[in-house]
């Protein structure tokens, strides 16, 4: 360890790690140190420039109080959100594609019957939605669980509405013998990611969009398969191409059709006018019992 030279560095501090606790520990730390290095490498900061990379880092941390994390942000518009998503959920061809939790999903809310409107009161632009849960061959699932939340129509969750009681624009479904779910609630917006922070500044000094096109979120979960967490993005959102956490994929996108006289899947009819979203979610067989 004496002597070190700019040569002999990287691998001096990467043999440290050679007795980590575990060999998954060693091969985590060792690559970090290695990537780590590489960028100081490439880049050649200049002792003011590190300064004020421990700063920003020292920033961030600061922010991540109650319910703000902003590392989370920085990792979801730096794409290693996204990233790390694509790893984890290598799915059948033909599954529906996963995409970003983001983070307004919460444990605490209301469970609906099919065709409630859960848009809690919150006015907005009437929106109807039809979907159906199935595996892989076209079957129903009977039963799953499917949470929906989305935007107001200015972009807001209920989390940070104050004038919200309880919660408005989510909830819990069970699907139909038949695999349906339907529910009406109002016409989510685009938004802007958070700026007053880090990511703010990443954003600002990589002159990026900050903007998230409309979208409503999904999570289904059913026994015997893949959990499912994706969304579904309104078609001709200015945004579609330059969402800052690279959640969108073109199987997700999907039109908000405006029709009149629209008849629910238990014969209802909903008079006047109302954007439509219909979807089918297809979910992948877990590993084991897709092998049985």
């Amino acid at each position: 360890m004496r002597d070190i030279s700019e040569r002999s560095l990287t691998e001096a501090a990467i043999e440290t790690f050679d007795d980590a606790e575990s060999p998954r520990a060693q091969e985590v730390l060792q690559a970090l140190v290695h990537h780590l290095h590489a960028f100081v490498r490439e880049v050649e900061p200049s002792d003011a420039e590190w300064a004020e990379g421990i700063a920003f880092l020292t920033r961030t941390g600061h922010l991540c109080q109650g319910d703000r994390q902003e590392f989370i942000l920085l990792s979801d518009i730096l794409g290693v959100t996204s990233l790390t998503d694509l790893i984890n959920h290598r799915l059948p061809v033909g599954s529906t594609e996963n995409s970003v939790l983001g983070p307004f999903f919460v444990e605490r809310r209301p469970v609906f019957e099919a065709g409630a409107d859960i848009s809690g009161g919150v006015p907005g632009d009437p929106l109807f939605a039809s979907m159906r849960v199935l595996d892989g061959q076209g079957r129903p699932i009977a039963g799953a669980a499917v949470d929906i939340w989305h935007s107001d129509g200015n972009g807001g969750y209920d989390v940070l509405m104050d004038e919200v009681e309880g919660t408005a624009m989510r909830g819990l479904f069970h699907a139909d013998d038949l695999g349906r779910v339907w529910f009406r609630s109002i016409l989510p917006a685009s938004y802007p990611v958070p700026m007053d922070g880090t990511g703010g500044e990443i954003l600002r000094a990589g002159r990026r969009s900050a903007v998230r096109p409309a979208h409503l979120h999904v999570l289904v979960n059913a026994p015997g398969y893949e959990r499912l967490t994706t969304m579904l993005f309104a078609e001709g959102d200015p945004h579609l191409d330059t969402d800052p956490v690279f959640g969108v994929k073109s199987s997700l996108v999907r039109r908000f059709d405006t029709r009149t006289g629209v008849t629910t899947p238990d014969g209802s009819v909903i008079a006047g006018e109302i954007h439509v979203i219909e979807y089918d979610f297809v979910l992948a067989a877990e590993p084991d019992v897709a092998a049985a």
